[in-house]
């Protein structure tokens, strides 16, 4: 399989962690929560976190605390399938392909549910044919884009009528916004944006852009580590549960699946040339470079979308990956990293030219 295109989306407005610390001030929500968590986001949006702003799908981050279940889930249906839509027809202008050319689609989310599923919603924005194969996948958090393209993978090697997939994750978190006075709901309402990304999976290679080959991948779930990470539903809403060890956890699991990888194919970790890695917020980023023993310039792509657009969940791989391509990233091996909910870790061993 090879990965023939990439695009991205973000709604338009952009919102630093100052104007976001000032909207919290001002907002009834701050004399609601305890002293201990408006310190809290104190330290986290005027504090060095490894952000600095984020897109959020509000015309004013007034309307961000404007929490309740109609509201959330009106943001997300105005909001999923036009990001979504906008991401997949960046990457299939990147393909040089048009819409006849796509035989299946696969959408992942899990800040929001339609039924029915956005895939439709995409193929209707897009003008797909009507045929197309549509999977939507949910309840796979952040680590969500591996496991859909390892679908992808696995349609268009399915010996069918399948040439090209349009693989592409959504997240709109702020119609997953929750506040409470614990100090993971806090992080969390202080770290996720709203983005898509997208990518075209392809049977043959293009003969217009940089060679990318899925050459392996690997998969990790451990059940008994799953209410460390997940979300919860709540008086209708979602809850994001996030506790301290999910940072050793994301960087110990990681490690394990990379390392699987390299024991199959007798490779090197000195032999990777790019890092194409999930970062879940400045603590995991830290946690990864010690487990893969790593220079921080290694997650530097990494590093430069959490600093612009904060935690995307399972969209984020695909803004670093357009990142590696649009800075020249040296060609050879490159590691691709999602993990998330579950508590999961995911890995693809790409061979770039």
């Amino acid at each position: 399989m090879y990965l023939n295109g990439i695009g991205t989306a973000t709604p338009p407005s952009r919102y630093t962690k100052l104007d976001c610390w000032e909207a919290f001030r001002h907002s009834d929500w701050f004399e609601r929560l305890s002293a201990r968590t408006r310190a809290l986001a104190r330290a986290v949006l005027l504090g060095e976190n490894g952000m600095e702003a984020r897109r959020l799908a509000v015309a004013s981050l007034a309307e961000a605390f404007r929490i309740d279940p109609d509201t959330l889930y009106r943001r997300f249906l105005d909001t999923a399938p036009a990001l979504a839509s906008r991401a997949g027809a960046a990457a299939l202008d990147n393909a040089g392909l048009q819409t006849r050319d796509i035989d299946a689609i696969i959408v992942s989310t899990c800040t929001g549910y339609l039924c029915p599923g956005l895939s439709g919603y995409v193929i209707e924005r897009l003008g797909l044919r009507p045929n197309t194969a549509a999977f939507d996948l949910v309840g796979q958090g952040c680590a969500a884009a591996v496991p859909n393209m390892r679908l992808g993978q696995a349609l268009v090697g399915s010996g069918h009528d399948c040439r090209n997939v349009l693989s592409i994750c959504v997240e709109v978190s702020s119609a997953a916004m929750y506040l409470d006075d614990d100090p993971g709901v806090m992080v969390s309402a202080c770290l996720f944006g709203d983005g898509a990304g997208a990518a075209v999976l392809s049977r043959s290679p293009s003969p217009h852009r940089r060679r990318i080959e899925w050459r392996d991948s690997e998969s990790f779930l451990d059940p008994a580590q799953r209410e460390t990470l997940m979300f919860q539903q709540r008086h209708g809403m979602l809850r994001n549960v996030l506790t301290r060890p999910v940072p050793q956890l994301a960087a110990k699991y990681a490690g394990e699946v990379f390392e699987t990888v390299l024991r199959r194919t007798g490779l090197d970790a000195a032999q990777i040339a790019a890092w194409i890695m999930h970062a879940g917020g400045r603590d995991v980023l830290l946690a990864l470079q010690e487990r893969l023993r790593l220079p921080p310039q290694k997650l530097a792509y990494s590093a430069a979308v959490l600093r612009e657009y904060g935690n995307l969940s399972s969209a984020f791989v695909y803004f670093v990956l357009q990142a590696a391509l649009a800075g020249g990233a040296a060609g050879g091996w490159w590691w691709l990293g999602s993990f998330g909910a579950g508590f999961s870790s995911h890995g693809a061993l790409l061979q770039v030219e």
